[in-house]
């Protein structure tokens, strides 16, 4: 007979907490209840608003009417903010829909108990049993909650923005209304002249700068570990202490501190070279230069990090390996590429990959270093060593476009997850992870 959990749940579904009162779970059938009354009092004269301001963004502007001799402010629809409302509504109704089903399972399980016989938990023992097997549920039930509203919302938010005009001058609210566009941007992005060619400059020299900057300060990190784990290197804790310090003393200070010393005018380098006799170099004025710039201060600050890593990575190699390619007469880089580098990459690959996923979003390195610049005149809002990161910087708070802004980030992101994702699964360490112990 399948009667009690049969009644349990078509109560449920009819009033959420009924099927655990037929079930005598009293208090639990009254907290879901209590759930579902004060859900719907707050959702249900908010819903319609928010599915109209999501769909229409909104139908009246803001502006002054005159009213005898006075003029006065009318309030109109703010796009962004219905966007946000109607957000935070559905949000909430899909946390909702998630206790509504919960509540379901639970009638049926208990119900379901009912039917063949067995005694319902109370509700102490229910919170004893929850407290017990679920607890990391329920500590982790909040953040959760913080990461749907404070996280997943505001991307969702972003996302959106994308397939609006939201830019200015011609489309700020409360002044004027924001439209959904659908994929116009996109398509501006690649076809309008424009648009395309900075776009596609500037992240030509986005993969570029990820390239490069991954690449030489890996190997050049594996350069520094090597050296000093060379046989007869005296004085190795002081080597280390000396390669890592600009790691250890911030960045902020360190690029502001590299920008002084590369200017063109007064800055010492230029100096040194002029003692003899070499000429300045316009290291942060001219394109070739300034990408030259921050692509050497990017290996002053990133070989430490990579020289750390590799160092803890070769104290692991068993010795056994390297005696026994002595006795088959190796030579020392034949060592390296057979039993150093297959070490190293299988280790270090995942991190190899997040490092080139930071370097296309290495804001730091250019924002303080160069701030994107010089200037290029063919390209909208950008310079030439402004990376895809800064780029939508300067559309977001300097240039107020934003729908170009959220298209760029969503670029970023599936340039990111795409590399990141397909290099990861084709590497030993995804795919040999048991072979080393």
């Amino acid at each position: 007979m399948k009667q009690h959990r049969t009644i349990a749940v078509l109560l449920s579904i009819v009033l959420q907490g009924l099927g655990q009162i037929y079930n005598r779970q009293w208090l639990k059938g009254i907290l879901f209840m209590l759930i579902e009354v004060a859900g719907f009092i707050y959702i249900a004269p908010r819903l319609g608003g928010a599915i109209w301001g999501l769909v229409t963004l909104g139908e009246k502007t803001q502006k002054f009417v005159k009213v005898g001799k006075v003029a006065q402010m009318v309030k109109g629809d703010h796009s962004i903010f219905l966007i946000l409302d109607g957000l935070i509504i559905l949000f909430l109704v899909f946390v909702l829909l998630g206790v509504y089903v919960w509540n379901i399972a639970d009638a049926y399980r208990n119900g379901k108990l009912r039917d063949e016989k067995k005694a319902v938990n109370t509700f102490r023992q229910s919170y004893e049993h929850a407290t017990t097997f679920y607890f990391p549920y329920f500590m982790l039930a909040l953040p959760a909650l913080g990461v749907l509203f404070f996280t997943i919302m505001p991307i969702v938010f972003t996302v959106m923005l994308a397939f609006t005009n939201y830019s200015a001058p011609d489309h700020i609210p409360p002044a004027k209304l924001v439209d959904w566009v659908g994929f116009k941007t996109f398509v501006d992005l690649v076809k309008m002249k424009s648009w395309s060619h900075t776009f596609v400059g500037v992240l030509f020299w986005t993969i570029i700068w990820a390239v490069l900057a991954t690449v030489t300060t890996y190997f050049g990190g594996i350069l520094v570990a090597l050296l000093i784990e060379q046989k007869g290197i005296r004085f190795r804790k002081l080597w280390r202490t000396i390669f890592i310090i600009p790691y250890a003393i911030p960045q902020l200070i360190s690029l502001l501190v590299m920008k002084n010393l590369f200017n063109g005018q007064f800055g010492p380098i230029n100096q040194y070279l002029g003692y003899f006799g070499l000429g300045e170099l316009p290291w942060l004025t001219d394109p070739f230069w300034a990408k030259v710039t921050v692509i050497t201060v990017n290996m002053w600050i990133g070989i430490p990090v990579s020289m750390v890593l590799i160092l803890g990575i070769l104290t692991s190699i068993p010795r056994d390996l390297y005696e026994a390619a002595d006795v088959d007469g190796a030579s020392t880089l034949q060592k390296f590429r057979i039993i150093t580098m297959p070490f190293i990459l299988f280790s270090t690959m995942p991190i190899l990959i997040m490092q080139f996923a930071g370097n296309i979003n290495n804001f730091n390195v250019i924002f303080l270093l160069t701030g994107g610049n010089p200037a290029k005149g063919d390209y909208q809002f950008a310079g030439a060593t402004d990376l895809l990161i800064t780029w939508l910087y300067k559309l977001t708070l300097d240039n107020n476009k934003y729908n170009v802004a959220s298209a760029v980030g969503i670029i970023i992101f599936l340039i990111v997850a795409i590399f990141s994702i397909w290099n990861f699964r084709r590497s030993k360490s995804f795919k040999e992870e048991d072979m080393i112990q």
